[in-house]
């Protein structure tokens, strides 16, 4: 299960995030609270910002709110992205990353290279193929999608990945996209697909490519995959109502989780959890619309209504 786009103009990606401290173990309703506050500054951190746009197409931020942010992009050296690999796609790739994604503000240089090398359109369904670098999610069957790859990008990038070293769960393989942009990174990758359909192919496409350090299994990511926690770095790739306490759990002291938090049936808040010293710090980001999670999640709900 996966699938996602950003929500709204690019103004509302450059709202700044907000964090909270939340202790473990703490109430529902004190977590909620904690959201709803944070939500309604992203909004109006968003509103303000929407106020100066020109069209949505211009990627400035009005005001002098980032001046020191734009005064560093020009002292850091641009990350050159040449053409990777020599399938006929590699220009495409090469593209995609310079258009969609540097463009951004994404900089880490691991992941632009993980996503100037990963083949994406091998991932996608054959008559998906035209339409694989573009800027969009695209559907994978089953009702899921393949993220759109500034989400991908930019949601690897969140992960704080330490080349080599890390070990990553990803909750909802499908097409196994995301799962192989982790693997150039991670030294291993498990990742988890309620439906069986998606990882069996999944599996079949990441063994075909020599994804070697990435495993796949069929079963209810709302549970994590317990066997080979903890894990530094967790990936939620579908609309998650509130955290799954059984990832809080799984995640390594010092390990991020990045998950898109709220109704999966409207807009959610792309979230970063990070764990230290028994407590979550949350932060969050900005609107996007991901699939639903299906499963333990959705009964879950029926019993909090």
């Amino acid at each position: 299960m996966a699938g996602s786009v950003a929500a709204g103009p690019r103004q509302i990606f450059l709202a700044r995030s907000r964090s909270i401290i939340v202790p473990l173990g703490a109430s529902r309703r004190v977590v909620l609270s904690a959201i709803a506050v944070a939500v309604l500054a992203i909004l109006g951190s968003a509103f303000l910002l929407m106020s100066g746009d020109k069209g949505g197409q211009d990627d400035s931020v009005p005001g002098d709110a980032n001046e020191s942010e734009r005064e560093r992009d020009k002292q850091e050296p641009a990350t050159e992205v040449e053409p990777t690999g020599n399938d006929e796609y590699a220009e495409d790739r090469s593209r995609m990353v310079k258009t969609q994604i540097r463009s951004r503000d994404v900089r880490d240089p691991d992941v632009l290279t993980a996503m100037n090398t990963v083949p994406r359109h091998l991932f996608v369904p054959d008559h998906q193929v035209p339409y694989a670098y573009e800027d969009r999610p695209l559907p994978i069957g089953y009702g899921q999608t393949i993220s759109q790859p500034y989400i991908v990008a930019v949601m690897t990038e969140e992960l704080n990945l330490q080349p080599g070293k890390s070990r990553a769960l990803e909750v909802g393989t499908g097409s196994g996209y995301q799962a192989a942009v982790l693997a150039q990174i991670c030294s291993e990758v498990f990742s988890v697909e309620i439906i069986p359909e998606l990882a069996q192919s999944a599996a079949k496409t990441l063994e075909t490519l020599g994804y070697s350090n990435v495993q796949v299994r069929n079963s209810d990511g709302y549970y994590g995959w317990e066997e080979n926690a903890p894990y530094d770095a967790i990936i939620v790739t579908c609309a998650a109502s509130h955290i799954p306490p059984s990832l809080i759990e799984q995640l390594a002291d010092g390990g991020r989780l990045v998950l898109p938090l709220g109704s999966p049936y409207s807009w959610q808040t792309l979230t970063i959890i990070e764990k230290q010293d028994g407590e979550t710090k949350l932060t969050y980001s900005f609107p996007v619309v991901f699939v639903p999670m299906t499963g333990e999640i959705e009964e879950q709900e029926s019993v909090q209504e």
